[in-house]
């Protein structure tokens, strides 16, 4: 459990004026170590250009690590992805990766997304006396844009093991807030980074090194 605690003040730190922030982070409690050797990289979609960038992005820093990696861009074509898929013709593609030596899949979507508002002004100076605050802030009562209206996607990350001999298993879940991504590429960078520290953070096939500090990413 401190394990957990200090990993998410160390992620909060590091990403607390990013627009991509940790909002859970679950672990097999059975699993200490979890080590692969082939993964799978899949980034769930409609947009090809952000699947591409994200895909790519992660298995640049998996092989960096010596970890190969495959995207799904690579992998499923268009009629997989196209059309609606059953069970068991999931469960060919797992045997599938088995069969090519796969032994995890780390998998990222969209939940689900929200409209929040915020404030569209900043803290009022402290001096203001309350005359002073309530004309700087009296818009609140009829301005309509008054509050600036953004939206927030729920994403989550989660690394499965298809490893032979074992059973099938989830080994991790994140749960992500992408809020109002204007740059889709600055946003997938950051989320890159943050599911790498997530994953060193709970010794899951990445491990904390001095080549790899998290100060480094």
């Amino acid at each position: 459990m401190k394990k957990l605690t200090s990993g998410f003040i160390v992620i909060f730190l590091l990403y607390s004026c990013s627009s991509v922030h940790l909002v859970s982070n679950w672990k097999d409690p059975n699993t200490v170590l979890f080590h692969a050797n082939k993964v799978l990289i899949v980034g769930m979609t409609d947009n090809e250009e952000v699947r591409e960038d994200f895909e790519s992005k992660l298995k640049a820093v998996f092989e960096e690590r010596n970890v190969e990696a495959m995207r799904s861009i690579d992998l499923f074509d268009v009629e997989f992805t196209s059309s609606e898929q059953s069970e068991k013709e999931l469960s060919d593609v797992e045997q599938q990766l088995l069969n090519k030596d796969f032994d995890a899949i780390l998998f990222t979507k969209i939940v689900g997304s929200e409209d929040k508002k915020t404030l569209r002004t900043e803290l009022s100076k402290v001096e203001n006396f309350f005359s002073d605050d309530y004309l700087e802030h009296q818009g609140i009562y009829y301005e309509d844009d008054y509050y600036e209206t953004f939206k927030v996607f729920h994403a989550e990350t989660a690394l499965y093991c298809i490893c032979v001999g074992k059973e099938r298993q989830t080994i991790w879940k994140a749960g992500i807030h992408i809020t109002d991504p204007k740059n889709f590429r600055k946003t997938v960078d950051e989320y890159v980074k943050l599911v790498i520290i997530a994953m060193e953070e709970q010794d899951l096939i990445f491990y904390k090194t001095k080549e790899h500090e998290v100060t480094g990413l």
